[in-house]
């Protein structure tokens, strides 16, 4: 006969032990944007995975829709009234649309949030939202993604318009190198040059003709690439070093 002090309850998930799950890194802290994987749902509401030993709770009413377990939700983690740490999927509450202390060409940190008409919609250092155009973006983007990006430019209306590259001269420094990346991976030779249009040069390169141009223009001079009449090809070896 068994006995019935070994009927206990099951733990609810916020009170798990830490021996639970195996140490690791955390992947997500308290004011920050994350896309986290639902692990269990009940009658409190989801509780999420974030690296921690204790799931993290996303309250019902703090849902914008009722995720089911298996699902990622974007959401800001943040402190109850009584220090505990948990998530809200409506972050339109901790992020603001006109942004303060931002200029033209400061480095951020970006989270992808979700793809739009124009591109994408991203939280920007976890204060503000901002707008990544489509025809800056030169890769596949996804949501929950953090990335390094650039203020291009503060509207008048305080919102934020951003880029993936960086500003002035370091921005064809990057243009350059995708070039030269560009060249390895096809054997040393492309056909892209002055003269081919620019939405060849977007769908090889995922940049703008005038930034390849800049760009091909300084590999020329530094001598790591040779102009031929159909296109651009690797120097040869020995040749790739710039002018004093």
């Amino acid at each position: 006969m068994s006995d019935s002090r070994d009927r206990r309850p099951p733990r609810s998930p916020s009170s798990r032990p830490a021996a639970a799950r195996p140490p690791r890194a955390p992947r997500a802290a308290v004011g920050e944007v994350a896309y986290l994987e639902v692990v269990t749902v009940n009658e409190t509401g989801a509780f999420l995975d974030w690296g921690h030993p204790r799931d993290l709770l996303l309250p019902y009413g703090e849902q914008r829709f009722r995720p089911s377990v298996g699902r990622r939700v974007l959401v800001m983690i943040y402190e109850d009234q009584q220090g505990r740490p948990v998530a809200s999927q409506r972050l339109d509450r901790f992020l603001a649309d006109e942004a303060e202390g931002l200029a033209a060409g400061d480095e951020v940190a970006l989270v992808i949030a979700e793809a739009t008409d124009l591109g994408y919609k991203v939280a920007v250092d976890q204060r503000f939202w901002g707008l990544l155009y489509r025809d800056d973006v030169n890769r596949p983007l996804r949501r929950g993604q953090r990335l390094t990006g650039y203020v291009k430019r503060r509207r008048d209306d305080g919102r934020l318009d951003l880029s993936l590259l960086p500003p002035g001269p370091a921005r064809i420094d990057v243009v350059g190198e995708q070039v030269l990346k560009a060249l390895r991976e096809s054997g040393g030779y492309l056909p892209l040059g002055d003269a081919s249009p620019a939405g060849e040069i977007k769908a090889r390169l995922g940049v703008s003709k005038n930034a390849f141009k800049q760009a091909i223009g300084r590999l020329y001079k530094q001598r790591r690439i040779l102009l031929e009449p159909g296109g651009i090809r690797l120097a040869p070896s020995g040749e790739g070093e710039e002018d004093p």
